[in-house]
């Protein structure tokens, strides 16, 4: 009877501690997102909020209006471009940990340095970048000097349709490098030093050790950052509104899927439909577990094999 009492004690406790991030949590997160999933299956305009009119249903016709539309169209196939910068940011970004997980002098500045693009502001580092990107900028300055490019035929790489969306995806690049560096380099710490030591003392060799010790046991943490940056590429808004105002310009050619949630809903208040905003947004979602389910799928027959 005491233990039972003591357990129930322990329990209420740790719920009682619990609360405050649960409470928070419900209002700020699990009800939107429910609220919002609820709305995609309604008609609910800015109209009718101004009016204090509760949704109406409408079932599916949402969702069958916002695949009809091109332009969420064009977003999804930028959003899925956008998918391309995931393998060069996490080879990159593993590369780097690894570098920085030697004990050479200086490395804690090195892995600062690394770091800073994470906790810069974008709106400060839109300033630098759009100055990288002007017609007149440093990466036509520095092409210029590799003579990849005539400096007659230069151009502003935010305002062509062709190179706008690939810029961001540099920006993008360079803020992410060190955030996935600091898991890989959690993971790579984890891995115990004895089984390296042995594999020197077989004689295997640097690139040896790497891909018959190092890559199998980062695996689930490759598999994690591989999830987050693929969400997260799906989901960009930050960067292309900071970029083009919210437009997608030039062209449309930076116009992604989330960006168009937004501006279905907060971003254009004249066209403003929180129906067709929910509806899109739920099949990004959908997106979404479809990757958390493969790659839970990935880890779970990687665990496999090793049992």
């Amino acid at each position: 009877m005491y233990v039972k009492r003591r357990a129930l004690t322990s329990t209420l406790i740790a719920y009682a501690f619990l609360a405050p991030a649960l409470v928070l949590m419900g209002l700020f997160t699990f009800y939107p997102v429910i609220y919002g999933a609820y709305l995609g299956f309604t008609d609910y305009t800015i109209a009718d909020l101004a009016a204090k009119e509760p949704p109406r249903w409408v079932g599916f016709a949402n969702f069958a209006q916002v695949l009809g539309d091109p332009l969420f169209q064009t977003g999804v196939w930028n959003s899925l471009k956008y998918l391309l910068v995931v393998p060069v940011l996490q080879v990159a970004s593993l590369a780097v940990a690894v570098l920085v997980n030697q004990k050479l002098p200086l490395m804690g500045l090195f892995r600062t340095s690394y770091y800073v693009p994470v906790v810069t502001s974008i709106a400060l580092a839109a300033v630098m970048w759009d100055w990288i990107f002007q017609k007149d900028g440093f990466l036509n300055w520095s092409l210029r000097l590799l003579h990849l490019i005539n400096w007659e035929g230069r151009f502003s790489w935010l305002l062509n349709e062709h190179t706008a969306l690939w810029a961001i995806m540099l920006v993008t690049f360079w803020r992410g490098l060190g955030y996935y560096m600091v898991l890989y380099l959690a993971g790579l710490q984890s891995i115990p030093a004895e089984l390296e030591e042995a594999a020197v003392l077989d004689g295997a060799n640097a690139w040896q050790r790497f891909w018959r010790i190092t890559v199998p046991l980062m695996k689930p943490t490759i598999l994690l950052c591989s999830l987050l940056s693929t969400i997260a590429a799906i989901r960009v808004l930050e960067e292309i509104l900071v970029f083009t105002g919210g437009s997608g310009g030039p062209l449309n050619s930076t116009y992604t899927a989330l960006l168009y949630v937004y501006n279905k809903s907060w971003g254009n208040m004249l066209d403003a439909n929180f129906g067709i905003a929910g509806a899109a947004g739920l099949l990004i979602a959908l997106v979404g577990f479809a990757l958390s389910y493969l790659n839970f799928y990935l880890t779970r027959e990687e665990r496999g094999g090793r049992s």
